[in-house]
């Protein structure tokens, strides 16, 4: 990333915008446009202001106030955003019901058509029997009444084939979206990472399995300035950072191992069968990875431009569940982020 003309990053701000200030900021946006304060509306407003998304943000704002919410919900699913993805979801299984209703409607014409055909063949036959000296146009009419039940027995069984055939296509492809949306939603559209989703329901079968959560680290890992290096070099630039940070951090972790991207800034990694001294050791080998391969360029030589970033380190034998364990963690990412010496720290150490 260079830029001739861009000065060496300025130091980061001592601590982030707590959530409630986010969630404040959103809604009042949001209330200037006279959107509804619906989950996926605030997820979509999230990922356009605080996600730093500058092509959500324009799509939103080409809207102009008052937008409809169908066009929202566009934008979501083009952006692949979870709440929206999971109304999709929804709009696909239902979709499936009805199409299995449609056949379960077209099955039961169909009995009904054979059934109608049985009873004619058993009226033909009680006829038959039962009136030896029936004459033979009176025969030849019973069958040919035999003849057309028979044929609109076949056609609705052929049109059955054919529609079903035709559904189990559709189906096909309905699953298919179906499971596309829903890995859509535990992953990360820029880094191809695990999102923030995928995080909790891995530290959740974390805690839930008979061993317990002991002997499993949280490591927090933010990019330093990051919000600076976006306004500078752009979020093109950014992107690709983030982009090359994840493949730097996939090569660092091992097959049972866990990594998401679950901030705009933000990476967290899950190791298992570690003490606080191997997470330690994992983090600063982390820290160091990052800080001697993503370099960049300033125009100011005294500034090698190197990337820098924040650590915190919690225990899962610290936390009675998964939410105190992040909990932990980022209280120990807070502390290097305000202490630029010890930019690595664990919680309660």
């Amino acid at each position: 990333m260079q830029n001739a003309s861009a000065n060496a990053l300025v130091p980061r701000e001592a601590a982030r915008p707590s959530p409630a200030a986010d969630i404040q900021r959103i809604a009042q946006h949001m209330a200037r446009l006279n959107v509804a304060a619906l989950p996926r509306n605030y997820e979509l407003f999230h990922e356009a202001i605080i996600g730093l998304n500058p092509g959500l943000a324009q799509d939103i704002a080409a809207l102009g106030p008052q937008p409809q919410q169908a066009m929202l919900d566009e934008l979501g699913l083009k952006y692949r955003l979870v709440g929206h993805c999971g109304l999709a979801g929804e709009t696909s299984r239902n979709e499936a019901s009805r199409m299995l209703r449609d056949v379960a409607e077209r099955l039961a014409e169909d009995l009904r058509h054979k059934d109608a055909f049985a009873r004619a063949c058993g009226t033909i036959l009680k006829s038959v029997s039962g009136h030896e000296d029936q004459s033979l146009a009176a025969f030849i009419s019973e069958l040919d009444y035999l003849s057309a039940s028979l044929a609109t027995v076949l056609s609705a069984e052929m049109e059955t084939a054919a529609r079903l055939q035709e559904d189990i296509k559709a189906l096909e492809v309905l699953e298919r979206g179906i499971s596309a949306m829903q890995s859509a939603a535990v992953a990360d559209k820029i880094t191809g990472l695990a999102n923030r989703i995928a995080l909790n329901r891995t530290m959740a079968e974390l805690y839930e399995r008979e061993e317990g959560a002991a002997g499993s680290a949280l490591i927090m890992v933010d990019i330093d300035n990051f919000a600076d290096l976006n306004g500078r070099y752009g979020t093109q630039a950014g992107n690709k950072l983030l982009k090359k940070l994840a493949s730097l951090f996939r090569k660092s972790i091992k097959k049972n191992d866990f990594v998401a991207r679950t901030e705009a800034d933000e990476f967290a990694f899950l190791f298992s069968n570690v003490g606080m001294q191997d997470a330690m050791a994992i983090a600063e080998r982390l820290r160091t990875s990052v800080e001697d391969n993503l370099v960049f360029s300033t125009s100011d030589t005294s500034d090698p431009g190197r990337l820098t970033v924040s650590i915190g380190v919690a225990l899962s034998a610290d936390a009675a569940s998964p939410g105190q364990l992040q909990a932990n963690a980022r209280v120990a990412l807070l502390a290097a982020q305000s202490n630029r010496r010890l930019p690595v720290q664990a919680f309660g150490r």
